[in-house]
């Protein structure tokens, strides 16, 4: 585990061995499933999360129950909400969850405020971070507030790696902040045109070109 934090969050291997020690204790360690919840609005901040392997997905609820998607947290990568909320001493306002099985290091909330105060190296790691997903939020701010749709939802389905996606409109429309009659009727429209094709929890894309076209017009 320790070879792979390294790896992965490289400023962590300068700290001292003490720290490392405390870091890397095994009680630090976690694995959840799918689906399992990390965090949840209002519940204070338990740590900052280290993830090994998989991803969480950080969602806002509307008080009208939708949802939009915020960003996703790979291995490497780090949440600002969980960030925000120990520089803060704030309770969560968005939630996560576990996209797939998930393997993390939960770095201790006194450990975190320590290693922020004591090592330079750590604090320009975190507030690196944390600049790169401010960026990441405007950019979805400017896309729900500027971009059409279509634009968004092509771009959605365009960032997935293969071209069977086994999604629901309804996931879709979760990820998007919209709601699913408006999504299905994008994606009909997309099968017209030949982009893609629609099974039952399942979307096949057939033009990633044409879909590319339609981000950028």
């Amino acid at each position: 585990m320790r070879s792979r934090l390294h790896a992965l969050y490289p400023a962590l291997s300068a700290l001292p061995e003490v720290q490392q020690d405390r870091l890397f204790a095994a009680d630090n360690l976690l694995q959840l499933p799918a689906g399992a919840a990390i965090f949840s609005e209002n519940q204070p901040c338990g740590g900052f999360p280290l993830i090994l392997e998989g991803s969480i997905k950080v969602i806002k609820q509307a008080s009208n129950g939708r949802e939009l998607l915020l960003y996703r947290v790979g291995p490497g990568d780090s949440c600002i909400i969980s960030s925000s909320c120990l520089l803060g001493k704030t309770a969560y306002n968005a939630r996560g969850v576990t996209e797939t099985e998930l393997t993390l290091c939960v770095l201790p909330v006194v450990e975190f405020h320590r290693l922020l105060i004591e090592q330079a190296a750590f604090r320009d790691f975190v507030f690196h971070l944390f600049t790169e997903r401010i960026g990441e939020l405007m950019q979805l701010v400017e896309e729900v507030a500027f971009a059409r749709l279509d634009q968004r939802l092509a771009k959605c389905l365009l960032a997935h790696p293969v071209d069977v996606l086994h999604l629901t409109h309804q996931q879709l429309a979760d990820e998007l902040g919209s709601v699913r009659e408006i999504v299905s009727r994008l994606l009909k429209g997309f099968a017209g045109q030949g982009l893609v094709s629609l099974g039952r929890e399942q979307i096949t894309l057939l033009d990633r070109a044409g879909l590319r076209a339609l981000v950028t017009m």
